[in-house]
């Protein structure tokens, strides 16, 4: 016979991103919670692995400092963001070609004074640096207007971009920017940022990627995608969240484990992801997945593109994105070891090592046989697919007390599993009668 253990207001099953979110809200508004999470740790993908000094990310997912959460995510303050350097560099015809460049004009504050600026710089656009834009975004005039595209959408506020027509994204960019463009800047970033090669996602979703890229910085949590779980773990109350603790069966009321019986509760929050949220959670739609596979390198010496991401436009081989990230984040390699990072989307080919080893010395231009594989990472759900129509705001209250939280629920982004638990919380609390906590905002951002 199970026996009723334990007690708490809400049960939030796995102690991934977007339940640790929920989790904060709701214990700030004095309600009891208990994170039940089947693993050795706390972060579900985002996890990172210590090797030899090393730290791995197992997916690492790209952040934007414009991600409202970040800011506004309880426990996150001690959150340390390192960027990459302004811009992308983006390989073409053997040749690597900085792009993207957010230019700062004295004067022009936020959103709007950015788009006056990029229009000004349409009609006079300067020449560009020897070798930084022929032939990947053609001339001046196309720079210029990219320039332009990007600060309109970074002033288009997020309801409006969500209000347009939807489309597989790659047939309505191919409708609004030049092949030029298209091919060699805003489709090789979208690749990397919704780790969808083929852009048959929502041309909404792709819209809000741009627009996030537009307003921030590109950049990653120091010492590794798992930094932060960690903090939101560390910050909630002692014993809330539970590890190794595997889940039989649940419903609104009780949940049952393995390890310590039933436990009780007044609502149940399934924080998992998609697949195992289906499995708890009968007649759950589940999502498409995009593949990734992350493989860390370290050389002896470090390629010679700074603190820069890397991407490639003439899809030439495996590699979608990589970067030197001891660079982005000394952090996470030992004093005086070089990191390579480098991302290969959909299903990977036989020869990994050698075929991805092989495209880097072409992305990098260095020789890479001497590169030492620290590890491979190969995640089959790592992204949940986002093809139109899409809704980012998905229900997360199934019937009262049975909610459900992810990036499935909203977007398949860090943004978009933060924001997804802030909902799941706000209902929770609805559906309880409680206020949110002072400070808590009533109204949700939007996911970017």
């Amino acid at each position: 016979m199970l026996s009723t253990a334990h007690h708490a207001d809400v049960v939030i099953i796995g102690a991934g991103i977007a339940g640790l979110s929920a989790a904060h809200r709701l214990t700030s508004a004095g309600v009891s919670v208990s994170v039940l999470e089947a693993g050795p740790g706390v972060g579900g993908r985002m996890a990172t692995d210590e090797v030899d000094g090393f730290r791995l990310d197992r997916v690492g997912p790209l952040l934007n400092t414009a991600y409202p959460e970040l800011r506004t995510t309880p426990g996150l303050d001690g959150l340390v963001l390192r960027t990459f350097d302004p811009g992308v560099l983006v390989h073409s015809e053997g040749r690597r070609h900085r792009t993207g460049e957010t230019r700062r004009v004295p004067g022009a504050r936020g959103a709007r004074g950015a788009l006056k600026a990029a229009r000004a710089l349409a009609h006079a656009p300067r020449p560009p640096r020897p070798g930084a834009l022929t032939g990947v975004m053609g001339d001046a005039i196309d720079h210029a207007r990219l320039g332009v595209a990007l600060a309109r959408l970074a002033a288009t506020p997020p309801a409006r971009v969500l209000a347009r027509p939807e489309r597989a994204a790659l047939d309505a960019l191919a409708g609004r920017l030049s092949s030029r463009t298209l091919g060699g800047f805003v489709r090789p970033l979208l690749t990397a940022l919704l780790s969808d090669p083929d852009l048959t996602t929502s041309s909404r979703c792709a819209d809000l990627a741009l627009r996030t890229y537009a307003s921030g910085r590109l950049c990653v949590p120091e010492g590794g995608a798992g930094t932060l779980p960690a903090l939101l773990a560390a910050s909630l109350p002692p014993g809330t969240v539970r590890t190794g603790v595997h889940v039989t069966s649940a419903d609104i009321t009780s949940v049952r484990t393995k390890e310590d019986g039933e436990l009780g509760c007044r609502s149940l929050l399934v924080a998992t992801g998609a697949s195992a949220a289906a499995e708890l959670l009968p007649g759950l739609r589940l999502p498409s997945f995009h593949p990734v596979t992350v493989l860390h390198h370290t050389a002896p010496a470090p390629p010679p593109t700074g603190a820069s991401l890397l991407l490639d436009a003439d899809r030439s081989g495996p590699v979608s994105h990589t970067a030197v990230m001891s660079e982005v984040d000394p952090a996470r390699a030992p004093e005086g070891r070089t990191l390579i990072s480098s991302t290969v989307l959909g299903t990977p080919p036989d020869d990994l090592d050698r075929t991805v080893r092989a495209h880097l010395a072409a992305l990098y231009g260095v020789p890479t046989d001497d590169w030492e594989l620290l590890a491979a990472h190969h995640d089959p759900e790592a992204v949940p697919a986002m093809p139109a129509p899409h809704d980012p705001h998905r229900p997360v209250r199934l019937l009262g007390g049975l909610y459900v939280c992810g990036d499935h629920r909203d977007t398949g982004t860090v943004q978009g599993a933060l924001a997804s638990g802030a909902r799941a919380a706000a209902s929770i609390l609805h559906d309880l009668g409680i206020r949110p906590a002072a400070g808590e905002a009533a109204a949700l951002p939007e996911a970017a």
